[in-house]
């Protein structure tokens, strides 16, 4: 993908919104092969960490790898594409800073809410009509703990595994020219 502006059929180049998005989303093998790299990676960081803690169930460690994997499968290209959003034209260093800070906020903020939509999906059987006042209260405080409950226990699983392949994806993004 080119990162020359879009030409209209006027010959004036477009500089909109528009082409910065479309030039800032990766190429679809870019995509697909980052997004299956990333799921893997922060899968096998949760699973390692859950079979150094001693969890002796296969089922329930493979449950949670699943979720971190989706999470970061999702989190790629929607992390790369604010990545370059963030970095586009500027220096090495800017680049390294944009790819770490949006890999991290993409891969964490999207696990954490795949995370709520299970423990949302396990406590709505006790919960009140659907979009009744209590309702909405109940589907809030529930998301907020699951949310508060993935920071303080899920966060963790990406370590030291998951950071290692942050400083990596990081420097190749930085490197990447675009």
């Amino acid at each position: 993908m080119s990162v020359a502006p879009v030409i209209a059929e006027t010959g004036a180049p477009k500089t909109g919104l528009t082409a910065r998005l479309r030039l800032a989303f990766p190429t679809w093998r870019v995509a697909v092969l980052g997004a299956l790299f990333w799921a893997g990676t922060m899968a096998a960081s949760a699973s390692i960490n859950l079979l150094i803690d001693g969890w002796q169930t296969g089922a329930n460690i493979a449950d949670v790898a699943v979720v971190f994997a989706i999470g970061a499968a999702i989190a790629f290209p929607l992390s790369y594409a604010m990545a370059s959003l963030l970095a586009a034209g500027r220096g090495w260093e800017t680049r390294l800073a944009a790819a770490f800070l949006c890999f991290t906020v993409g891969t964490v903020g999207i696990t954490s809410a795949l995370y709520a939509l299970d423990y949302r999906q396990y406590y709505s059987q006790s919960h009140s009509h659907a979009f009744s006042v209590t309702w909405m209260f109940q589907f809030a405080f529930t998301t907020a703990g699951a949310l508060i409950q993935f920071a303080a226990t899920g966060v963790r699983l990406y370590f030291p595994v998951g950071f290692v392949a942050l400083a990596a994806v990081s420097v190749w993004f930085a490197r990447r020219a675009r």
